[in-house]
């Protein structure tokens, strides 16, 4: 039964990759706004920069991990 549920997670083609990263970065930006508003200056705008550069890092893994079990 967990083998079942563990497959719905589990990324199979680069489309589903990138709808996760697409999420991801919309959740970086909104978080990023949200340091926007809390640390005004410049201050909140490195921490809104660093939010996206974690999506690309993330993102780039995820396309190497989906190219690697075709």
């Amino acid at each position: 039964m967990f083998r079942r549920i563990a497959r719905l997670f589990t990324i199979k083609t680069k489309f589903e990759a990138f709808l996760v990263i697409y999420g991801l970065g919309t959740g970086a930006v909104e978080r990023g706004l949200h340091y926007l508003d809390r640390f005004p200056g410049l201050g909140g705008w490195m921490l809104f920069f660093v939010c996206p550069i974690a999506v690309f890092m993330a993102g780039g893994k995820i396309l190497d991990s989906v190219n690697a079990a075709e």
